[in-house]
């Protein structure tokens, strides 16, 4: 007999990623000259700043900068990481021991879980979230317990129904605010009580914080919490705030003993970045105020097209959202965000994200992406709104 030759039991419990799928349709889409829109990526379209680039250009052509670098990054980046914290976030941070940069969050997301997470451990993750964090606790074999986040309680962890849960498995809780993909702002207070319950029940809280600088004039961070540095740790990112999500340029931070245990199996996976990014990266956390305002103006233009998307589409939603999304609530004639989102791409060839995508708590709801030029954005709200007044005048035949 032909021995069968068959893949780890681990990849049974993922699928592959919704929008590793979707896009492949969409690109079949556009080969047969259907022109797809895509409102579904939150990948920002804007560059990164003038200065950011130039150095990376610059020392590019230096010869000693294309070798292996060190596994905890160049001081330099470092050094700009504790500065950005500090300045914007009122965070001190020791730069040696408690910054770990990284090759993107969501590489991140692995490093943390493989270094705290044993089989069977139990890891909290967002009902409706980001879905790495489900799918790379199925990855490590730990137990994943969904907790819920709803909107009649601001997208916010309801802690008294967490605490009739057995907790003493609990090793992680992921929380992600500002909040996607809801929009929903973080908020001292919320970060007061997440540390008191990691303290309380000895769970790790680990806060991805990417959104903070995105229509939101006031970035918050966890670690800016009392106490939060021994139980929280932090990852936040260039892809958004500095418009680089292609450079892969990210970072954690936290006490020195949780940085020296992810740092274990980082180093164990990767060999670090290339020099001249991180140059770059460094010089892009430098830039001032009217950088991110600048970006903010593009982002509450795009803003105010995306809210014409949803009314023209019946939807429900906040104004005060944050980050590079809109959130909005389907009209009840939809059986779920499904249906909605595939009669868009279908019928308007516009593609915009259901919300199941993000857990059973997002059925309802769609998502609708900033990072998309205005007048992409205008002719998505026109196509939109010719696709439902012929709905509207085949309903009346």
């Amino acid at each position: 007999m032909t021995k069968q030759i068959e893949p780890s039991r681990r990849l049974y419990s993922v699928s592959e990623y919704y929008f590793s799928q979707k896009l492949k349709e969409i690109a079949e889409m556009n080969r047969k000259g259907l022109d797809v829109i895509s409102l579904g990526i939150g990948s920002p379209d804007l560059p990164p700043s003038k200065e950011a680039i130039e150095t990376l250009c610059e020392s590019a052509q230096k010869a000693d900068t294309h070798g292996y670098q060190s596994y905890v990054g160049i001081p330099e980046l470092r050094k700009a990481f504790a500065g950005w914290y500090k300045q914007w976030y009122g965070v001190d941070l020791n730069l040696d021991t408690e910054i770990q940069p990284l090759i993107g969050s969501k590489e991140g997301i692995l490093h943390i879980s493989m270094a705290f997470l044993n089989p069977g451990d139990g890891v909290l993750t967002p009902n409706p979230g980001y879905p790495t964090y489900t799918s790379v606790g199925h990855l490590v074999e730990a137990q994943v317990i969904p907790y819920d986040l709803k909107e009649e309680n601001n997208w916010q962890p309801d802690f008294d129904a967490l605490e009739q849960l057995d907790l003493s498995n609990i090793k992680i809780m992921w929380v992600n605010y500002p909040h996607m993909p809801t929009g929903a702002p973080a908020t001292l207070e919320l970060y007061r009580k997440l540390v008191d319950f990691g303290h309380k029940y000895k769970i790790i809280i680990c806060n991805d914080n990417p959104y903070s600088f995105i229509l939101n004039d006031h970035p918050k961070s966890i670690l800016s919490i009392d106490g939060a540095k021994e139980i929280c740790i932090e990852m936040n990112s260039l892809s958004k705030s500095q418009n680089m999500p292609g450079w892969r340029i990210a970072m954690l931070a936290s006490n020195a003993q949780f940085v020296r245990w992810i740092l274990k199996v980082k180093s164990n996976i990767d060999s670090g970045q290339f020099k001249p990014m991180m140059l770059a990266a460094a010089r892009a956390l430098q830039a001032p105020e009217e950088w991110y305002a600048s970006m903010n103006e593009v982002y509450r233009r795009r803003k105010t097209i995306a809210e014409a998307i949803m009314h023209t589409l019946g939807c429900r939603f906040d104004s005060k959202q944050s980050g590079m999304f809109l959130w909005g609530k389907i009209p009840g004639k939809y059986k779920d965000s499904g249906e909605l989102a595939d009669r868009i791409l279908y019928g308007a060839h516009v593609f915009i994200t259901p919300g199941f995508v993000f857990g059973s708590n997002g059925n309802n709801y769609i998502r609708i992406s900033l990072c998309c030029k205005d007048e992409k954005l205008q002719e998505a709200l026109e196509r939109i709104r010719k696709l439902v007044t012929s709905y509207e005048r085949q309903a009346h035949l």
